[in-house]
């Protein structure tokens, strides 16, 4: 386990510190004594990794890096300098920096040299091979484009992932209900399947989570917790078999409100005191629904403290109401940020106006440190973005469109399809990305406002799927 831990923190400490190479040699002579000291430091590092291994692969997957095929888990002192590498490799179309035999200055001052002089070449990928043809122990390769036949295909096979999941929480929730017994070792390989589809392809199983059914809110909820607490577990490191138990535990987060009687759970109007005394009992009912299911085996006591938190708060201000308690686990404070903010931009029975996603984010940054984990909401944010998908916005163009993925690198600039054109037409498309610039380096596009889609009638669904 140290060994591992050393590894992965090895690895970190390779990409940090490329990064403060290219960002010193941006700013510095290639001779000044911080960009030597920086080739210095990062030689040491590659090139003890390079002792066990005969050659290095630092690859970019979608918004991943990965060291010889392993993805990188950061810390958050690192996602500044992660987030410019990916930006600088998407800048020059670089996919793959292979290090071979023992790195010396000469390899990397001719590396820096190819990387800036790239920058501003019309074709910075070409001009880079160019200029690195003369390294022996450095070489490149080109970013993997996915074609649009690949995307559709991968989109669609993730549509079906998730609307399985739906599927089976909403059977399993109701043969609990009528007494029936129920083993979850297929909810195991649903949410394997969702793992494995987000360490591959992170945007679109997220963009999934902005479909929301009015009529099914419950199971549309269930696997929308769980997409979106297994993607901000992954941002924060955790390994696959513990997203794999995350992932479960948020699924059955809301187990307990099948408890709840059905005129209350489903009344359209404002609940009674007496109502709320009812649906607060529903985490309590949560632990009693998990421990008699079927085939948790080890994750049962994790899941049932999930189902007993997720509505505690971070500051213990919420229910179940108990005096003397040490401390919210982990997975419970990851669930109740996806909860939170899953639960405030979907339209249920009493609030048929769902809440836009950057509103919905704005009450969640107001109740972080006190409802919700101020540190683990910054991680949410770097990963949903500052405008979600399924935000409505209107750019400088005079175009309307819907957040279509969100960027890692550029929070406040992601994808959009344009849903109305410049001349007020309704259209399907073209997806526009809010990072193309023109010659003069001004953006094409920008973000004036945000609008309510409960305002236009937008089918979020009809443009997502």
């Amino acid at each position: 386990m140290a060994s591992k831990r050393n590894g992965d923190q090895s690895s970190q400490d390779v990409i940090n510190q490329l990064a403060v190479i290219l960002r010193t040699a941006q700013i510095h002579d290639p001779g000044n004594i911080a960009v030597t000291t920086a080739i210095e430091r990062f030689i040491s590092l590659i090139n003890t990794l390079l002792e066990a291994e005969r050659s290095i692969s630092l690859e970019l997957r979608g918004e991943f890096l990965y060291i010889d095929g392993t993805r990188i888990r950061y810390s958050l002192e690192y996602i500044l300098n992660l987030n410019f590498l990916i930006r600088e490799f998407k800048k020059r179309e670089i996919g793959n920096i292979i290090f071979k035999d023992k790195i010396k200055p000469d390899d990397l001052r001719l590396f820096l040299k190819a990387f800036i002089t790239s920058g501003f070449s019309d074709t910075p990928y070409e001009k880079l091979l160019d200029v690195m043809k003369e390294s022996p122990r450095i070489g490149i390769a080109r970013l993997k484009k996915v074609k649009e036949g690949e995307a559709a295909d991968i989109r669609k096979i993730i549509k079906k992932t998730y609307f399985n999941a739906v599927s089976y929480t909403k059977g399993v929730m109701k043969k609990i209900k009528s007494g029936e017994k129920v083993n979850i070792k297929k909810a195991k390989r649903i949410v394997e399947t969702m793992v494995d589809q987000l360490l591959e392809d992170e945007q679109i199983l997220l963009s999934m989570t902005a479909i929301k059914d009015y009529d099914e809110y419950t199971y549309h909820h269930s696997v929308n917790v769980s997409i979106l607490s297994v993607a901000l577990g992954q941002r924060v490191g955790l390994s696959k078999k513990v997203l794999t138990e995350l992932g479960l535990a948020a699924l059955f987060h809301d187990i307990g409100k099948i408890e709840i009687p059905y005129e209350v759970l489903n009344k359209p109007s404002n609940f009674t005191d007496d109502e709320w005394r009812i649906i607060r009992k529903h985490p309590i009912w949560g632990v009693r629904a998990i421990l008699g299911l079927r085939g948790f085996e080890s994750t049962t006591l994790r899941s049932s403290i999930v189902a007993f938190e997720h509505h505690m708060n971070y500051d213990f201000s919420g229910y179940p109401r108990i005096r003397e308690y040490t401390g919210l686990d982990f997975f419970s404070r990851l669930v109740s940020l996806a909860d939170q903010y899953d639960a405030m931009t979907s339209s249920r029975v009493y609030s048929r106006l769902s809440m836009p996603p950057d509103k919905a984010l704005s009450i969640m940054m107001e109740n972080a440190g006190t409802q919700l984990d101020p540190l683990l909401f910054k991680f949410f944010i770097n990963m949903v973005g500052v405008f979600p998908v399924g935000t409505v916005v209107v750019l400088d163009t005079k175009e309307v469109g819907l957040v279509y993925e969100s960027d890692a690198v550029f929070t406040d600039r992601p994808r959009v399809l344009i849903i109305i054109d410049r001349k007020g037409k309704r259209v399907q498309g073209p997806v526009v990305t809010l990072t193309e610039k023109d010659e003069e380096g001004e953006y094409l596009r920008s973000i004036v406002k945000t609008l309510d889609l409960n305002k236009y009638k937008i089918n979020l669904a009809e443009y997502l799927l």
